[in-house]
């Protein structure tokens, strides 16, 4: 894995990003590792699927809350393709707040599939025990970063549950979601789409590439502009990845610098008035044929009105973009959209470390106040009464 040297022309990361930094760095390793625990958990997670995926009407739903729910919007489609499955993103947010619309099936097999960094957000509880309670037959898949968590804990003896860990260094430190998210979503596209997702033997070294020298430069070059805004825009899963882009952004300029994410169409639809001369935009190119049409039409509308150097695609292979312009993500011209999605989001990281510094802010700690946190406080879990 590379490392950017202090003696380069490249920022030197001070105290308040030892943890960002560290944990955007360590993503390849640790999906190497992620992937040797997926393959010796393998034989029980088969057994506990089978049963589940042998039901024709199973529906499988895919939560989180913030980042965790981005994680669904970017796997969705690509694992209802593996499994022939019904599958929904429904974050836990939605879920605890309206069990009854989310659930409308309620005699449906169901798995939740549910993401959590910590997993004591009150949400991702809660919304275990609402599906058990709405649902006639429900079983759950946890994906989370920590043993010890409350999510973990309550799941952890149940017959009809299956805790997944991922490496421990995947619980972040820092404020941001960075090795979570990418070890988490590794995680699913292996434990549901086995063998089925292409492009998940090239993402380690994708994103080893993405996080050499020259490439942080061309992050750095962007971010040193004096852009006070930004824009993410995707089709398909690339939506759900643009949305957990800007919310990256958001959350490690402490709110400075506003960010923006939509679909490649949708955001001719009204939000497009959200640029200025001062707004960077950057467009995930999609690696499917029909798909990348629309993303690569977006691309060049926006590089037409918005001044030179200031819109970026980040794309698995070249074909129509300018290359001045263009972040590749090597090794990722064949794959799928949601396993390209796992070392592009890394561009998405660098890109908020690197703004989030320019600005003078703290990425591990940007909301020192506390205003914001990195484990959700404030929620009331309203009882939902009984049908």
């Amino acid at each position: 894995m590379t490392t950017v040297p202090e003696t380069s022309d490249l920022p030197a990361v001070p105290t308040g990003a030892t943890h960002t930094d560290r944990e955007i760095r360590q993503q390849p390793r640790v999906w190497g590792d992620m992937l040797d625990h997926l393959h010796a958990r393998r034989p029980a997670l088969d057994a506990f699927l089978a049963p589940l995926l042998a039901e024709p009407a199973l529906r499988v739903v895919l939560t989180g809350a913030g980042t965790s729910a981005y994680a669904g919007g970017i796997a969705r489609s690509v694992l209802a393709a593996a499994l022939g499955r019904t599958v929904d993103a429904v974050a836990t947010t939605d879920i605890v707040a309206d069990p009854g619309g989310c659930f409308e099936e309620t005699e449906r097999p169901t798995l939740l599939v549910s993401f959590a960094r910590s997993g004591n957000s009150p949400e991702s509880s809660a919304a275990t025990e609402l599906a058990d309670q709405v649902l006639d037959r429900c079983a759950h898949l946890v994906i989370t970063c920590n043993a010890q968590g409350a999510l973990a804990v309550r799941h952890h003896a149940r017959p009809d549950s299956f805790v997944l860990l991922t490496p421990p260094e995947a619980e972040d430190q820092g404020f941001a979601m960075t090795s979570s998210l990418t070890s988490m979503l590794l995680a699913a596209l292996g434990a549901l789409g086995h063998r089925k997702v292409r492009g998940l033997d090239a993402c380690r070294r994708a994103a080893a590439d993405v996080l050499s020298d020259e490439s942080v430069r061309r992050v750095t070059d962007l971010t040193r502009r004096d852009l006070d805004r930004f824009v993410y825009l995707g089709s398909g899963p690339l939506k759900a990845l643009a949305g957990e882009s800007a919310l990256k952004l958001l959350e490690l300029t402490g709110g400075a610098v506003s960010s923006l994410a939509d679909s490649s169409l949708g955001f001719r639809h009204g939000p497009k008035a959200f640029l200025t001369p001062r707004t960077g935009a950057i467009v995930y190119v999609s690696n499917d044929p029909y798909t990348r049409r629309y993303d690569l039409d977006i691309f060049d509308e926006l590089t037409a009105a918005l001044p030179a150097g200031q819109v970026v695609a980040i794309a698995g292979r070249p074909d129509g973009l300018p290359a001045a312009d263009t972040w590749l993500v090597p090794a990722m011209a064949d794959a799928d959209d949601a396993a390209l999605a796992l070392p592009a989001v890394v561009y998405a990281q660098l890109v908020a470390l690197h703004a989030s510094l320019a600005l003078g802010i703290t990425p591990d700690n940007p909301f020192p106040d506390g205003e914001v946190n990195r484990v959700v406080r404030g929620v009331t879990i309203h009882p939902f009464p009984q049908s």
